[in-house]
């Protein structure tokens, strides 16, 4: 039987993920901040499957060192010299302070969440009163002699610790003196003579402080007299990150070979009463440098130059053989860097300093090969796939988002600063910048053309949408969609319907709102289910809205109706199959087939998959991943054990 489809792997898009610079963890909203060597921020949320809910574009120069979360604000510090809060609902910088200090190294803050701290070239530990709508110069602390590397608060709030070069230092906050210093030993041999880097510290409520450092030891103090209790070498290289957990009874040491060290305070035997930090486990789940670390309350959380943000749940604190205990490894963004335009054969790819059009290649598409060929079988190419366009972004801002229409007739992008749109011509290769755009339309967080790309979608602030009109050489200000919610989220998905009827949108508050186009007026809102939807799709023929959420739940709503279908009430009583909701990546794209309405085909970045809602949903003890089992089956069986979930993973290969 002859394959139902021609699969194109596409490997000429050269994604290049950036290594991890930092990383903070909120322990009261369970998210994640981490920060890229671009300058980028992306925001996780972890009480909701890791699912990366939000991305700040970088820019260039703006090298992020440390981040810091206040309440909900979230701060950073870098090598500029700058401090930055970042506006989470408009996905961009919101001010900017110069600590003048140079660069900044560190940045920390009480756990009243009154103070900020970062620590500088000049040898000095700058204090900031946080303020509402933003932070205040207070005074400087004692200045010292070399840069601050690390601080860390005590839970107090009266005491700081100062890492430093070959020392320790202890702050009163109040009188900003230093009352301690704790030398801290070189390496042996050849290190001898190399300053040692205090790359890590942590302060404990009993006044422990433990430090990490560059001649790779974990070392143990007593902040009270100075002195030093105990000393872990834990790697021939650095400790490059130190983190506690929250009720102080486990730290995690992470180092340039890539490991991560745990270690327990406990009593050392069985006999013995008194409790000290014991090694107990190393984890080695990175290539690279392990530069930044989060314990949070079940899991070690690691990131480095190799680009992957690692989940190690702790098994003691999880249950075993769940879900909750597999190891995760976030390696891609999740959401869409490319875009196709299905009429022309044009793919775009999105990088953060340009954009790449391609037009795709094409296959001997012989009769005969197609008619003998088996599934799986490599069709040969006749046309090899072609780069048409390289455009490189104006200003310092990082692409945060872009768009291709369907007939390959127009391409936009924007930054946070603005939008820019140009008419292509894809036969005789040229592009022309359409220099005058509504003023209404100044940055958008996602963007799509309508299927005729006669109109552009741009979502903008609190989730609301601007539509543009095209025509030949110029676009033309229609109308802003609003939602009812009064949500001030930003819209992470957007989908146009293929019969020009729709546009639904969906926000980081998990709300999806649908628009009917020819009133441009809000048609219906989906009811609220607590995952983030992390794909959307419409199906053309019967105007059903198929949707994906962060735990892997699939829903369908009927837009017709206002209502959910009886598929979708059929799938929720009988529930998803164990193996559909295992999987650990979210699906980001869902598309329908024009020659079978009853089948949806939507991916993750490991499996696509067919539903085909006219076949029975899988039962708990079917075999999920049949496809290979089918086909070597008889007709009448290949019936009998057939269901809806169709997966290939082949593609790969």
């Amino acid at each position: 039987k002859m394959g139902e489809f021609k699969v194109h792997r596409v490997r000429f898009f050269d994604y290049m993920p950036s290594a991890i610079r930092a990383m903070a963890f909120n322990t009261r909203t369970e998210r994640l901040a981490l920060a890229r060597a671009d300058g980028a921020l992306e925001i996780f949320n972890f009480a909701d499957h890791y699912f990366q809910e939000k991305v700040i574009p970088g820019q260039d120069g703006r090298a992020v060192e440390a981040l810091c979360w206040v309440g909900q604000r979230l701060f950073s510090a870098g090598l500029n010299g700058l401090i930055t809060e970042y506006d989470l609902e408009n996905l961009r910088p919101r001010y900017t302070v110069e600590a003048y200090g140079g660069p900044i190294w560190t940045i920390s803050c009480n756990s009243q969440g009154t103070l900020l701290t970062v620590g500088c070239e000049d040898g000095t530990v700058k204090m900031f009163e946080i303020l509402e709508e933003r932070i205040q110069f207070q005074r400087n602390l004692d200045r010292q002699k070399g840069r601050i590397i690390s601080l860390s608060w005590h839970p107090s709030g009266k005491l700081i610790a100062a890492g430093m070069m070959d020392m320790i230092r202890i702050f009163d906050a109040e009188t900003g003196h230093a009352t301690h210093r704790l030398l801290v030993e070189r390496g042996v041999g050849a290190s001898k003579n190399k300053e040692v880097v205090v790359w890590s510290i942590a302060f404990l409520s009993d006044r422990t402080i433990i430090s990490g450092d560059s001649a790779g030891k974990v070392q143990i103090w007593d902040g009270l007299t100075g002195t030093l209790v105990r000393t872990h070498l834990v790697t021939k290289w650095d400790v490059l990150a130190l983190s506690v957990s929250q009720d102080e009874s486990s730290l995690v040491a992470g180092t340039s070979e890539g490991t991560v060290v745990q270690f327990q305070f406990m009593p050392s035997s069985v006999d013995q009463q008194d409790k000290e930090w014991v090694r107990t486990r190393t984890f080695k789940n990175h290539s690279h440098d392990v530069r930044v670390l989060a314990h949070t309350e079940t899991a070690v959380v690691s990131g480095g130059m190799d680009t992957q943000l690692v989940v190690r749940p702790l098994l003691d604190k999880v249950e075993k053989n769940t879900k909750e205990s597999a190891l995760h490894k976030i390696a891609f963004p999740h959401r869409s860097l490319v875009c196709c335009a299905k009429k022309a054969g044009l793919l775009l790819f999105q990088f953060p300093d340009h954009l790449e059009l391609w037009r795709v290649g094409e296959s001997d598409g012989h009769v005969y090969t197609v008619l003998t060929g088996k599934p799986g079988d490599s069709l040969r190419v006749k046309r090899k796939p072609e780069k048409l366009i390289q455009l490189k972004r104006k200003g310092d801002d990082h692409i945060c988002c872009s768009a291709l229409s369907p007939c390959g007739g127009w391409l936009a992008y924007s930054t946070v600063s603005s939008v820019r749109l140009y008419r292509l011509q894809y036969n005789n290769i040229s592009i022309t910048k359409v220099s005058k755009l509504p003023k209404d339309l100044s940055s958008a967080h996602q963007l799509c053309f309508s299927s005729d790309s006669s109109k552009l979608f741009a979502s903008s602030s609190h989730s609301s949408v601007i539509v543009v009109a095209l025509n030949q050489l110029e676009c033309k200000y229609l109308h802003t969609l609003k939602p009812k919610s009064g949500s001030r989220q930003p819209v992470h998905l957007l989908f146009a319907s293929e019969d020009g009827n729709w546009l639904a949108t969906a926000n980081t508050d998990c709300e999806i709102h649908v628009y009917n186009l020819h009133k441009l007026k809000l048609h219906c809102t989906v009811p609220v289910y607590g995952s983030c939807p992390t794909a959307i799709g419409i199906n053309p023929t019967t105007s059903n809205l198929v949707v994906v959420h962060a735990d892997q739940q699939i829903l369908e709503y009927s837009l017709v109706q206002k209502e959910y279908t009886e598929w979708s009430r059929t799938l929720q009583k009988q529930g998803l199959h164990s193996l559909w909701l295992e999987r650990d990546t979210p699906v980001t794209h869902i598309i329908f087939s024009p020659k079978n309405p009853a089948h949806i085909i939507l991916h993750d970045m490991f499996m696509f998959c067919i539903i085909d809602q006219s076949l029975p949903l899988p039962e708990a003890k079917a075999l999920l991943y049949n496809q290979m089992t089918l086909r070597s089956l008889p007709e009448p069986e290949r019936i009998r054990h057939s269901h809806a979930f169709k997966i290939c993973k082949n593609f790969q290969v």
